[in-house]
């Protein structure tokens, strides 16, 4: 007899809606940040930004002066030595 526990983990995202205003002559597309993802991440108001397409699926914002993190976080990555006897 065998037992199967199955873990799924959800990553907690912001929804936000596409905005368009449609003007005689143009078009002008709206994404607003919702403010938990703007203070989270320091963001300065008229701070320059920009996007990049990594496919249609995935939109990359990029900032061109990145604030220090307040905290510096050192990764490891888990060690692949084996030790020998």
């Amino acid at each position: 007899m065998y037992l199967v526990i199955s873990l799924v983990f959800f990553i907690m995202g912001y929804p936000t809606k596409v905005q368009l205003i449609q003007r005689k002559q143009s078009q002008q597309w709206y994404i607003n940040f919702p403010a938990a993802i703007a203070q989270g991440m320091d963001f300065a108001k008229g701070e320059e930004v920009q996007w990049t397409i990594a496919d249609k699926g995935h939109l990359i914002l990029s900032r061109n002066q990145v604030p220090p993190n307040p905290i510096d976080l050192k990764k490891t990555l888990p060690s692949s030595k084996k030790s020998s006897a």
